[in-house]
């Protein structure tokens, strides 16, 4: 019988820490940025596992990525990271509008979001 991998539940994010537009990093090297939240539920874009670090003035590593829904607490009990941008070292990084609407368009997210809102 395999053992599962034990989950670092420090490295897990407090579900009142968890804001739209928060840029995080993965312990598998994924980006995720959440997009919109909703009660007990977030949109959120993925990126590819195990992403290189993004550099400030990269594109966000989003394109062709469906947006997920998944409930706030799954989201908040994945292994998370700091990591460097823009010279300093966070657990996560607060995207500009222009980022979060870049992130929303690469990964098509309008319409879950809309439905989520909604809801």
């Amino acid at each position: 019988m395999k053992n599962k991998a034990k989950k670092n539940k420090n490295l897990w994010l407090k579900e009142a820490d968890i804001e739209v537009g928060d840029l995080y990093f993965t312990t598998a090297k994924q980006y995720r940025a959440v997009l919109a939240m909703k009660g007990d539920f977030l949109i959120y874009a993925p990126s590819s596992e195990g992403m290189q670090p993004i550099k400030p003035d990269d594109k966000l590593p989003f394109e062709h990525s469906p947006a997920k829904k998944c409930q706030t607490v799954t989201f908040a009990q994945k292994e998370y990271q700091s990591f460097d941008w823009h010279g300093s070292q966070a657990i996560k990084y607060k995207l500009t509008d222009a980022q979060l609407a870049e992130a929303i368009a690469q990964c098509n997210a309008k319409a879950a979001i809309a439905a989520l809102l909604a809801e």
